[in-house]
């Protein structure tokens, strides 16, 4: 009989239950996908009422989820990869999203996109992708809280003194609908570098299965 078995034999069984099960936990945990403080691990809650704002704020919560999701735990191999050497690889359609979600909060705000000081841009993945998923987090919160109507926010563009604007409607054929375009896009080009999307998210519940 080995010294471990005389132990566990010599232990209460309590004791020994409760070891097995702190086991099982860790395992568990460890089997789980990392939590982060970033929004959308899972879509937040549906509005109570249905109004064009909050209708375009699910489809901002909508893709938030789906970025998140697309861009977690992709290693910098995965950033790399591009399809055919005319394409953008995954680090550079990031990039572009990006973009797009500036020109979402940007049209909330009633900010022209343009010349604009808004602070030190992102550089760094982690930089970009917490900037991406905090500009459409605050464009669906400003759309939720009812202060303004669909028709306010316009997307804005402004160089000098010369200024045109486009409807909400722009936003959502426009940058919303790209976005999510692209998202479709990194989950293709992940599973091509080898890192694929993770199987235990629903794009229908906003869940992420246990």
């Amino acid at each position: 009989m080995t010294p471990f078995s005389r132990l566990m034999i010599a232990c209460h069984p309590v004791f020994f239950i409760t070891f097995l099960t702190l086991i099982y936990n860790l395992a568990m945990t460890q089997n789980e996908p990392n939590r982060s403080d970033l929004p959308y691990y899972e879509i937040p809650e549906y509005p109570d009422t249905y109004t064009p704002e909050t209708t375009a704020a699910r489809m901002i919560d909508g893709l938030g989820f789906r970025y998140y999701w697309a861009t977690e735990g992709l290693r910098e191999e995965d950033l790399e990869f591009r399809p055919s050497v005319e394409s953008r690889t995954s680090g550079e359609t990031i990039d572009h999203i990006l973009g797009l979600t500036s020109m979402v909060i940007n049209a909330v705000k009633k900010i022209p996109n343009g010349g604009q000081d808004n602070g030190p841009e992102p550089t760094t993945f982690e930089e970009k992708r917490e900037r991406t998923l905090t500009n459409l987090s605050e464009a669906s919160a400003i759309l939720k809280s009812q202060s303004g109507t669909l028709d306010e926010y316009k997307i804005i563009f402004q160089r000098g003194d010369n200024v045109n604007e486009f409807p909400f409607w722009n936003l959502i054929n426009g940058p919303i609908a790209d976005a999510m375009w692209h998202c479709g896009q990194l989950v293709s080009f992940r599973r091509a570098s080898g890192n694929p999307f993770n199987s235990k998210v629903s794009v229908f519940s906003g869940t992420v299965r246990k």
